[in-house]
């Protein structure tokens, strides 16, 4: 299962498009991508709004195909398998950790210069 990805950079292979991505919608596109061809069952992969993350996807032009599947039990009936068609390369992904890690040590360097009286070092 993918880490918490927050951000992905994708670019799509048949038009050579470049897409930001983040959020939710970030994370729905990596786990996508992950499935490839065998697609994601939302029960795979809970999360509280896949078919707006998925919908939002596909307004932004891509293509991801709704698979019905039967299912029996006592409350049988079908359920979505959504599968991404489009091909992209991912340029970048970005992980919570990545960004919390980072956002922690800027505010700690921009206090530090504050205290001190000047400007932090970008490099640093």
């Amino acid at each position: 299962m993918p880490k918490d990805v927050v951000e992905l950079l994708v670019q799509r292979l048949d038009t050579g498009e470049i897409l930001r991505v983040k959020g939710r919608e970030a994370w729905t596109l990596s786990c996508l991508l992950e499935a490839g061809q065998s697609g994601v069952i939302p029960l795979e992969r809970p999360a509280p709004r896949w078919s707006a993350y998925v919908h939002s996807l596909r307004k932004r032009g891509l293509t991801i195909d709704t698979i019905d599947k039967p299912h029996a039990g006592p409350y049988s009936g079908t359920h979505g398998r959504y599968v991404l068609r489009t091909t992209l390369k991912v340029l970048k992904t970005v992980f919570a950790e990545d960004k919390r890690s980072r956002g922690f040590s800027d505010v700690v360097r921009a206090a530090y210069a504050q205290i001190l009286g000047h400007t932090p070092d970008p490099a640093s």
